[in-house]
């Protein structure tokens, strides 16, 4: 192919190697984009029309009335959020009452503390060497990969407060409690229920990850601490947790954007009441109960702007104190 003697290609030749050309190159370009598009398609259709639609509808007025109508809806402006931050079930009321955004942080933070503190302790454990270490694996997964919806009824009936709940009826038997007690129902208990069942259901994904790093730490660190008398205690604090620093932190991040989204755990567990309602909860609320469409995108993006600006903090601070 020729070109000038500026170097740059003959006007001729950009139209050969152009979109529509007939060149090799522009046939290769043709073909990228046509094995690219039905992803694009699909991602476009189900992750950003979705979101960028949750936006419009936040600004607008759109209820059972208009929904056969909803892109001529009325622009309402801030409304819709100044009535979910006015909203009762979304403001700070006492420790009693935490509204759902204060219910949302502390559910989401304690749950993935938990979650990494189970994790961490299940993969020390199976790190170890012993029989049927492959089979105590597969059973520690066992939480991540059953049904939601029956682990989550399984949890309901051992904590029945009937006495044919299995904890009532231990405790009953043990002579530790006089009564049965309504775990899902008081206020307290709820929150912390379904708090210990979300460190449950998803330490596997942390043991998983950390016990992947811990297999690839240097075994010959831990050989020269016990030669300089390190103990187990300073071996894991020296050794173990800065090698598994990097790894924590992204598992960290990772549970506290799902679990701060969850919604299916705590409407199976307690349907959201008794003090564990989060802004999930409070979004379905909002929109298929009280059919204030417009009301419940406006919960979501306030959720989407509270994790934004937690994740913003955590990477700037701590993940920049960590790497320092």
């Amino acid at each position: 192919m020729t070109t000038t003697n500026s170097g740059v290609m003959p006007p001729s030749a950009q139209k050969q190697r152009g979109f529509f050309g007939n060149s090799l190159y522009a046939r290769e370009r043709r073909l990228a984009w046509l094995l690219i598009a039905p992803t694009f398609i699909i991602v476009f259709g189900l992750v950003l029309f979705p979101a960028l639609f949750s936006v419009w509808i936040s600004f607008r007025d759109v209820g059972l009335n208009n929904l056969n109508d909803v892109f001529n809806a009325p622009f309402v402006g801030f409304d819709n959020y100044r009535a979910v931050v006015n909203d009762f079930a979304f403001q700070y009321h006492g420790l009693s009452n935490m509204g759902a955004a204060v219910t949302s942080i502390v559910y989401s933070v304690t749950a993935t503390i938990l979650t990494l503190a189970v994790g961490l302790a299940a993969a020390l454990l199976l790190n170890q060497p012993f029989r049927a270490r492959g089979l105590s694996r597969a059973i520690f997964l066992f939480p991540y990969v059953a049904p939601i919806v029956s682990v989550a009824f399984v949890w309901r009936w051992m904590l029945d407060p009937k006495p044919s709940g299995v904890i009532n009826y231990l405790l009953l038997e043990a002579s530790l409690i006089d009564r049965p007690i309504a775990y899902l129902a008081t206020r307290g208990w709820a929150l912390l229920i379904v708090m210990m069942f979300e460190a449950w259901r998803y330490f596997p994904f942390a043991m998983l990850m950390i016990l992947a790093r811990l297999q690839a730490v240097d075994k010959t660190l831990y050989e020269a601490a016990k030669v300089d008398g390190a103990n187990a205690w300073q071996r894991f604090t020296s050794i173990t947790l800065p090698e598994l620093r990097y790894v924590l932190g992204a598992i960290f991040l990772l549970r506290l954007i799902w679990t701060f989204n969850k919604f299916d755990d705590i409407f199976l567990l307690t349907g959201g009441g008794f003090g564990t309602k989060v802004l999930p909860v409070l979004t379905y609320e909002f929109s298929f109960r009280l059919f204030d469409f417009g009301k419940g995108a406006a919960t979501s993006m306030i959720l989407l702007a509270i994790l934004v600006i937690f994740l913003i903090v955590y990477v700037r601070f701590v993940m920049r104190n960590a790497d320092e």
